[in-house]
């Protein structure tokens, strides 16, 4: 007997409201879109217009606006994280609680065969009953998960979790160097916290995961492999993974601003930063990061939001800064074409805060890696770049938990330097596993397989 083809069916998408959860929940849905499956995906009404253009396939993909409602606290108009502090997340995680009626109706309208989502705790309560199955999809990286997000870690509700606890892994975790160091524990801290009504972040994730069908993370088994398979035995659930799900290289050319710009200095030799949608740094932080850039001597380009107390990045900027570095630095507070710019030839060095996506735009550049974490995940995804791939170097903290400029200086030539002993073995290193993940049959089979395992998931 023949096999039967697959049938294409319905999806809907729900990420959280932040970037950086829309974006890669938008590549997994081209890529199911490529294999004729139709997408419903869930977004607030105000994001919409900023994600038209990564829909690849908008006659499969319906971009369906909900609207956010009223929270007190909550400021007017904001509808995703990049609108207000990460204070106040736990207010617009409420909204998106909220919208739960609207959620539902969407998915009885459409009779989905399947379900993603990620902080929606709940929606496994609206699809069990339809016979609708559900996928946890995780974009944070297997190793934070395993290390903070599973049921051995046993954070009990309404009694905050200590440094000290957060600092030992739970039983079984498979590593020894991906872990919080001293002053870094209170970073992962915030699992405890409230994060909705009645519920703790903590509760909310490993919520999510429990009652899913199955768990898929954004990430690789030659990378992660060890992490993937510890989490599969603590939830004891199907763990299907994507691969990293990047985009296509830009077909638009890099904007005339920049490709100017970097067109005036030699190959390699451009260090680029950025940290991301929502990391804003104290004004002090600011000012020390461009300081450590300046004593490089080499040439710099930040992308970077004003800091806290500055309407624009230049009003920070210290005194004589923009005297002294003239010429050879570039700062900008918006939107930049970042994975243009790290494929161009001039720019030598990416300087990130290892968020996850950050993580695999790096391992698939050319540029040597300098990784300055901030919050409880980058620094798990740093150590899994400097400690267990030994891709990238990390800038070495004060005991404040911030660093130096001298310490950023200092990173940034160890890996710069043509006779550097770091620098040509993270360089080694690197190209090694960049060869891997551009292969077009390495994203490939993880897409094929991907698809071929939900088909099995709606077909039983």
């Amino acid at each position: 007997m023949s096999e039967s083809k697959p049938s294409n069916f319905h999806i809907v998408m729900f990420p959280w409201f932040a970037f950086g959860h829309f974006t890669p929940f938008l590549h997994i849905s081209n890529k199911l879109a490529e294999k004729g499956h139709t997408i419903t995906f869930l977004l607030p009404a105000k994001a919409q217009k900023d994600l038209q253009h990564l829909n690849l396939h908008p006659n499969l993909i319906t971009l369906h606006p909900l609207t956010i409602p009223h929270v007190d606290g909550l400021p007017s108009g904001a509808a995703t994280a990049s609108d207000i502090p990460l204070s106040l997340d736990h207010l617009l995680v409420i909204a998106m609680d909220r919208t739960r009626d609207q959620v539902e109706l969407v998915i009885k309208q459409t009779k989905p065969k399947l379900v993603f989502y990620d902080f929606s705790y709940w929606l496994p309560e609206i699809t069990k009953p339809l016979g609708i199955k559900t996928i946890n999809y995780s974009i944070v990286s297997a190793a934070s998960i395993a290390l903070a997000l599973v049921p051995d870690r046993n954070v009990q509700k309404d009694k905050p979790i200590t440094e000290a606890e957060l600092q030992v892994p739970p039983k079984g975790y498979p590593s020894t160097s991906v872990v919080m160091r001293r002053h870094e524990a209170r970073a992962l801290s915030f699992i405890s916290f409230p994060f909705g009504e009645g519920v703790s972040f903590y509760e909310r994730i490993t919520t999510s995961m429990k009652e899913c069908d199955v768990i898929s993370i954004r990430t690789c088994h030659e990378i992660e492999g060890k992490f993937c398979d510890y989490l599969g035995s603590q939830y004891n659930k199907p763990l299907f993974l994507t691969g990293p799900v990047l985009p296509e290289p830009a077909k638009t050319p890099l904007e005339d601003r920049w490709a100017k710009w970097l067109g005036g200095f030699q190959p390699g030799s451009v260090v680029y930063c950025a940290f991301g949608s929502q990391n804003i740094l104290e004004k002090e932080q600011f000012q020390e990061l461009l300081l450590g850039f300046e004593l490089t001597g080499l040439p710099f380009l930040i992308a970077l939001r004003p800091p806290i107390g500055a309407s624009t990045v230049e009003e920070a900027f210290p005194e004589g800064f923009e005297e002294r570095t003239k010429g050879r630095v570039v700062v900008s507070r918006g939107w930049v074409q970042q994975q243009s710019i790290l494929a161009h030839p001039s720019v030598g060095c990416f300087v990130s805060h290892c968020g996850f996506g950050s993580m695999w735009e790096s391992l698939m550049s050319d540029c040597q890696i300098v990784l300055v974490p901030q919050l409880g995940d980058q620094i798990l995804n740093t150590r899994l770049m400097a400690e267990e791939l030994k891709v990238g170097v990390e800038v070495e903290r004060e005991e404040n938990g911030w660093f130096s400029k001298e310490n950023l200086c200092k990173a940034i030539m160890s890996v710069m330097e043509k006779d550097s002993e770091v620098g040509n073995l993270v360089r080694k290193n690197h190209a090694k596993w960049k060869n891997s993940l551009v292969n077009p049959e390495f994203m490939k089979g993880y897409t094929d397989k991907f698809a071929k395992d939900i088909q099995e998931l709606v077909n039983k």
